[in-house]
């Protein structure tokens, strides 16, 4: 069965940051997951303390979101923050129980030369595994498509095995969101089993509008049994916007035949 984190950045957005963990313990989870904090460390402590739920992953620093900066990984003029940023998380992680993190590489740069980019984000992220592995953490790296991020610099599942293999630390791993495949590349099945020895992370919505499974084309009862007979023993994020309120979505995990927790 699925091992089901509802994205707390993404799910029961129509509350405060704070009171969408409680809503998610409600809702039969004992695991969440979020993109980034919207409260200060202390206050997410007491939220995971409260409620009893595991904190699964969450991403490092990844620049002005609100002006849609989606990484700084590879720009070589922010090296220094985006090293600062992985101990701040690594120090969080350790306080939050939270055994991944995911290092979204960021858009192209266009007056950067891209094998400049590239190396940088090679050597930010082996910077940022080996800070991870003396924690005792795994590093995830994400393919992300382009038409939701244009000049993202990862947009498939083979650039993330070509990164992973350049990085070349034993904990770094790729985290799969089965909606940016589908929109990048698609052969969803065969690719998550060819991935399977490096899978660390699943994220899912359906596509092409993001919403919960089962409003789109991705057969997912299809999809996610596949991933169990494959092996995979892993978290299967909930990364979606609802159509329709978060408690009134959910009812598609029943009706395909899973359960919440």
């Amino acid at each position: 069965m699925p091992k089901f984190s509802p994205n707390l950045s993404m799910l029961f957005s129509d509350r405060p940051f704070l009171h969408r963990f409680e809503a998610a313990a409600r809702c039969g989870f004992s695991r969440v997951e979020f993109q980034l904090p919207e409260a200060a460390p202390d206050e997410v402590a007491r939220a995971l303390r409260e409620t009893g739920l595991q904190l699964v992953l969450f991403n490092l620093p990844a620049g002005d979101w609100a002006r849609g900066e989606r990484g700084i990984a590879a720009d070589p003029a922010r090296r220094s923050e985006f090293r600062e940023g992985v101990r701040e998380a690594v120090e969080r992680a350790r306080r939050w129980g939270c055994p991944r993190l995911n290092a979204l590489a960021g858009r192209r740069r266009e007056e950067v030369p891209q094998e400049e980019q590239w190396a940088c984000l090679v050597d930010n992220l082996r910077f940022a595994a080996r800070a991870l592995a003396a924690a005792g953490l795994t590093l995830l790296v994400e393919p992300v498509n382009a038409y939701d991020v244009p000049g993202f610099l990862l947009n498939t599942t083979a650039q993330a095995e070509r990164l992973v293999g350049a990085v070349g630390e034993p904990n770094v791993q790729v985290q799969c969101d089965i909606y940016h495949m589908q929109r990048a590349e698609g052969n969803l099945v065969p690719t998550l089993r060819r991935l399977l020895p490096r899978l660390g992370h699943v994220q899912i919505a359906d596509a092409p509008d993001r919403h919960e499974p089962g409003t789109g084309e991705i057969h997912y009862p299809y999809v996610l049994r596949e991933l169990d007979r494959m092996g995979y023993e892993g978290f299967v994020g909930l990364e979606y916007r609802p159509l329709a309120g978060t408690e009134q979505g959910l009812s598609w995990i029943e009706r395909m035949g899973f359960a919440r927790d």
